[in-house]
């Protein structure tokens, strides 16, 4: 059986793969050539359960967990590393109601932060995400939220933090954000999900014992070229979470799909939300 496999290109999932999609990790199952899309794409084939194994928001993975499990390796959370909302200078006291928002597409966690964040937003629209901060600064939106690299970048386009949305949801809640996981088709049974889990996460403990191995693949795709910023983007969003989510991600986890149930974005769940080894 060749499973597909989906990630984005950004540098932290390229760092994550690396070694498992060159055959460097050992005890595999068989994996088609990994398909990269910007997570988004990924969260709407995961609404059309199109790919086996996948990266995937935590805001989708609310949505299809009667088709897929969180895998307790390869996620993205942490603490410092959230959402910005930014704007410009000139608009930053404007009141929130008023503010013509950019979002990097309608299932990120990115979006459903916003949602709890600010819940008196009506005009929202979807940008990709590499085009947020140039509409910022040219004034075609008044703010934008922003992911990935951007975090370190923003300033560039003369834009201001407005509100950081990780450290809002780490005060509200004491948890770790909880930004993207993988998760995997529950019908392809537990041994082979588990199976899966320990080949990423032994891909990320090679990836961290070389770190320099993966980087000429992760510059093929990397948005930023920058070695600076693809080494603050890796150390941001690569931990031990990635590794291993553990009791403190998982409770994580559960929190943002509870507050998603509370705020009725999420139907209540019924099925056991991840493995974890």
């Amino acid at each position: 059986m060749t499973l597909s496999l989906g990630f984005s290109p950004c540098p932290n999932d390229t760092f994550i793969f690396h070694d498992l999609v060159h055959g460097l990790v050992t005890g595999c199952p068989e994996f088609a050539p990994p398909i990269k899309a910007d997570v988004e794409t990924l969260n709407l084939w995961a609404l059309r359960t199109k790919l086996d194994v996948t990266k995937i928001s935590f805001h989708a993975l609310g949505h299809v967990l009667d088709d897929y499990v969180l895998l307790g390796a390869g996620s993205a959370l942490g603490r410092g590393c959230g959402p910005l909302l930014v704007t410009t200078p000139s608009k930053a006291d404007l009141p929130l109601e008023e503010l013509r928002v950019a979002i990097p597409g309608h299932y990120t966690t990115a979006a459903m932060l916003l949602r709890l964040f600010a819940p008196c937003l009506k005009k929202i629209s979807v940008l990709d995400f590499t085009q947020i901060m140039p509409a910022v600064s040219q004034g075609r939106f008044d703010a934008g939220v922003i992911i990935h690299e951007s975090r370190f970048t923003y300033q560039q386009y003369d834009l201001v933090c407005r509100q950081d949305l990780g450290l809002w949801w780490e005060n509200l809640t004491g948890h770790p954000i909880p930004l993207g996981g993988i998760a995997a088709r529950r019908d392809l049974g537990k041994d082979l999900l588990y199976r899966i889990e320990k080949c990423i996460r032994n891909s990320v403990k090679q990836a961290f014992a070389e770190p320099e191995r993966p980087m000429p693949y992760i510059k093929q795709y990397a948005q930023e070229l920058d070695d600076t910023v693809i080494k603050n983007h890796i150390d941001l969003y690569v931990n031990n979470f990635s590794q291993n989510l553990g009791s403190k991600g998982l409770a994580a986890v559960h929190k943002f799909i509870e507050l998603g149930i509370n705020n009725k974005i999420f139907k209540p769940m019924i099925e056991e939300l991840s493995i974890c080894l």
